[in-house]
This record gives C-alpha cells, structure tokens and sequence, in this order.
C-alpha cells in the first residue's frame, strides 16, 4: 500500500505530535523511515515515521534533557536537535539516511531543516566505512547465522552466540559510557548444565558505572542470545522472508556507503537499484533450503572489494567539518534560547 504521508500524520493516533510537550511547535523535519523510504515497501510493509526536533530553551539552559521520543504503536522515532546532530557526524545510517529522503517525502521541513539538507555534505566523511560497514557487517552476520542454525550442533551454535555478542560490543563504547578493556569479558567454558558441554560465561568488573546504560547492554547482549533461543520455533516461511529482507538491507547498505565515498551524496531513496533490491527481497537469490546462491555471495563480495577502493580514493576528509557544523548548532541553539524559532518553554 501506498501510503500519503500528509494524510497519515493526520490522523487521531498520530496526536502525540501536536500533543508532546518535547514535539509540538518544535519539529525541525518529519519524513518516512525503513522501506518507504527506501523505496522497498511491499503491501504488508508497516509504516515507519522519523524526524528531529528543536532541544527546547529548558533543554539547553535548564535542567530538563530531550534525546529522543518513540511512539511503538505507529513506529515513530523524534530525536533531539543535538543528539541527531552527534549520529549524522559519525555517519549513522540510521541518521544519515534522513537527509536524503525523496522531497515529497517531507512532511515538514521548517527552515532549518531545510538547512540541514543544504548543507549535509558537511557531515559526510570517511566515518561512513564503518558505520555503514559496521552495520552491513551485521546483516551480514544475521544472515549466515540464520542460514547455519539448523546445520550446527550446540557447541558450534554456543560459538556462534558468542561471535555475534562479541561483534554486538563493538558499538557499546559509542551508545553508553565507556568501560575499561576487560570491563567485560566474555567466553566459552564448560558446564554442568544438561543438554550443554560447554556454554557462555561473562566476567564482569564495573565501578560506578550507570545503570541504565548497563540495563541497556544485558538488553542488547540478550537480545542476540533471544535470536538464537527461538531456533526451534522455527517459522520456515517467516524465517525466508526475514532472511531476505537481511539480504536486502545488506546489499542497501553497501550501495548507499558507496555514494557516500564515491558520490558525496546522500541518496536514501534506492530509485535506481529497485530491481536488484526487490528481486533479493523477493527470495530470487535463495535457494531451496533457505541457502543463498553462490551469485549472492559473490555479489556482496565484488561490494566489499568496491567499498575498500573507495574508502581508499575518496575525496571525503577523514573527519566532518566539525568547525563548521558546530557553527551550525550554536547558531540553531542560540535561536531557541532567544526565541527565534518555534520551541516552546
């Protein structure tokens, strides 16, 4: 289904943005996430919501905090001014790609959000190789493991978990507080537990660290185990359809980290690639008994070879401009302190 995004956010369950104190008045920009805005969308596919919005005066000069706002009913994600500005300079796809949506796809762009589209070269740099690598490497990931689950006996599939959770790690000293190397440690041991010979350990040796930010790491490590708890709930055509979406979003996240390094653009809207994305989403590139062909592989190598000659000729800086965004947020912030633009208190 397609949908009209002017008239979606219309509706009566999409009151909490005129009605949220954090978004009323303060929206700097309101567009499609996930496959709408990739362009990827089938009838089923729900409909994901994404923007950005104004820190309010209490936010910058008080003593209130604004990050981000989520609606799981409709799917909606709002960050904050100041918090979507620190994921666009480290290139987060999950950032990123707002700013190179289709036009109509903008159901609100006030002036700075228009800015934000001006300028958003100023945020591009070679950052982009791990943050979109990083992610495709997941998908990646999540792939061969939902492919090798029902081929590995429970030692080889405690491995498996143990990699993954490993590789969850990586991005942990980016989302929360930092912890000392060793902080936490993870490893395979035997156990006594029937059913098992060996199994996952953790040693863990944090002070004075926050405890949200460690609720949130046990709830992204299990998460990863949760994945693998399911195996023998298996949905087979579910699981194909997931596994082809994964397939999807790999070979997506390649393309756009190639015009990123190769293009110095932003494009989220996958218009031209249409066909190859929707022809992996569709299972062409499956075979079976639920293993990809060889012809996919290969494609997701001849990427990875075109993604390391990119990284190393692009004419993108190994950084963002930082002078000149931070420029750019003084001069955004000190509007709302002055009431220059439509914050509220």
């Amino acid at each position: 289904m397609i949908y009209n995004i002017q008239e979606l956010v219309k509706s009566e369950e999409y009151n909490f943005l005129r009605n949220t104190q954090e978004l009323k008045d303060n929206l700097i920009f309101l567009t499609f996430g996930g496959s709408h805005a990739y362009g990827t969308n089938i009838e089923t596919s729900d409909v994901d919501i994404r923007g950005c919005a104004f820190n309010r005066r209490s936010d910058l000069i008080g003593m209130s905090s604004f990050e981000q706002y989520i609606d799981n009913t409709t799917d909606t994600t709002i960050y904050g001014f100041n918090k979507f500005v620190g994921m666009l300079m480290n290139c987060n796809p999950n950032a990123i790609e707002f700013l190179g949506c289709k036009p109509e796809h903008y159901i609100i762009l006030n002036p700075v959000g228009k800015t934000l589209l001006e300028n958003r070269k100023m945020f591009l740099s070679q950052r982009a190789v791990n943050s979109f690598g990083g992610y495709a490497n997941q998908q990646l990931r999540r792939l061969q493991s939902a492919v090798a689950r029902d081929r590995l006996d429970a030692k080889q599939k405690e491995e498996h978990i143990l990699t993954s959770v490993k590789n969850t790690m990586f991005s942990f000293n980016e989302k929360y507080q930092a912890f000392p190397d060793g902080g936490i440690y993870i490893y395979i041991d035997t156990t006594d537990k029937e059913d098992f010979e060996t199994e996952i350990f953790a040693d863990i040796n944090l002070k004075h660290y926050p405890l949200r930010d460690y609720k949130n790491i046990w709830n992204d490590m299990n998460n990863v185990v949760k994945v693998y708890g399911k195996l023998n709930h298996r949905n087979r055509k579910k699981d194909d359809m997931h596994l082809n979406k994964h397939a999807m979003h790999l070979v997506r996240l390649y393309l756009m980290c190639l015009d990123i390094l190769e293009k110095e653009d932003i494009i989220t809207y996958r218009e031209q690639d249409h066909e190859l994305l929707m022809s992996i989403r569709n299972g062409n590139y499956q075979n079976d008994d639920s293993t990809f062909k060889s012809e996919f592989f290969e494609m997701i190598s001849d990427y990875e070879q075109r993604l390391v000659y990119a990284s190393n000729n692009t004419n993108l800086s190994v950084h963002p401009d930082c002078k000149c965004i931070e420029q750019f947020v003084m001069s955004v912030n000190e509007g709302v302190v002055r009431n220059e633009h439509c914050a509220t208190q």
